[in-house]
């Protein structure tokens, strides 16, 4: 098995939704905000190579949108999928499996892109399967008006239109030798996990419940989350699992940090050593 760190630019969110009830005091220490109390953030995707299989976890925020849309969040960087993929030795056309963590823009609007000479929207991937389960997907094509700004519909149907999605469900083996999948509620409904097994290691995408390695503490909860209690409980589960067995987290929004392993503190689980991804393959 190979990992390749996929990066697909930077973009911008309101610092306070992103750390919730947390007060400005505490999280600008760490991701200090611009004149407009936006921060940056990455959109880091993990490609994983086992076998025969090339399996993406998401995959940024795309690019067919309107420059309206765009002017919302401040895209830059010098990275995009098309270049990361290449830099790792892949072609659009060598990914097997596009897994889904959830259908916010900012994680699958890569997934598909606008082709001007024929007129419609085109999965980006045409040999993969694309991963979600059963309920997000109701929950993202039927969405709550709370959500309904993030789940774009030419991110999501075409996918399903065009014959590509797949469902993962709980009840069901995971459909991958190597990664087992955690669902949880407190963000959206079923988010989806990768817990990868490499060599002796656990590594864990942890995508939106634990968004940044300042997200780690406990209170800090975006204020996107649909259900914050339920993030608490979450967090709170999956950070002492992490932590008893030493699990990796994979940061997929934090603007500088890759990955961490954690410790306990007399405030709790806290960030221990943060590193690249490619420092422990």
């Amino acid at each position: 098995m190979n990992l390749y760190v996929i990066n697909t630019g930077f973009f911008k969110l309101d610092g306070g939704a992103m750390f919730g009830v947390v007060p400005k005091t505490l999280w600008q220490r760490t991701n200090p905000a611009d004149e407009n109390n936006l921060c940056t953030w990455a959109m880091r995707c993990l490609l994983i190579e086992d076998g025969d299989r090339a399996i993406l976890i998401d995959n940024g925020i795309g690019d067919k949108q309107d420059q309206k849309f765009f002017s919302h969040y401040y895209l830059h960087g010098d990275d995009s999928l098309a270049k990361s993929l290449r830099q790792a030795g892949f072609d659009h056309k060598d990914i097997t499996d596009m897994f889904l963590t959830h259908l916010h823009f900012d994680h699958c609007g890569g997934g598909v892109v606008y082709d001007r000479g024929a007129d419609k929207y085109q999965v980006t991937f045409e040999h993969a399967k694309y991963w979600s389960n059963q309920q997000h997907w109701e929950w993202a094509t039927h969405p709550n008006a709370r959500e309904k700004a993030s789940f774009l519909k030419e991110n999501i149907l075409p996918v399903q239109e065009q014959g590509h999605l797949e469902f993962i469900e709980a009840s069901q083996l995971s459909p991958f030798d190597n990664l087992d999948i955690i669902y949880m509620d407190g963000h959206t409904e079923k988010q989806m996990l990768p817990k990868i097994r490499y060599k002796d290691k656990t590594i864990v995408f942890v995508a939106d419940l634990i968004p940044s390695a300042s997200h780690v503490p406990i209170p800090y909860i975006m204020g996107f989350d649909v259900r914050p209690l339920e993030t608490v409980k979450e967090k709170t589960d999956f950070l002492q699992e992490a932590y008893e067995n030493d699990y990796i987290l994979f940061f997929e929004h934090d603007p500088v940090v890759e990955c961490c392993n954690l410790k306990m503190t007399e405030k709790g689980i806290r960030v221990n050593e943060t590193f690249a991804l490619k420092d422990i393959l």
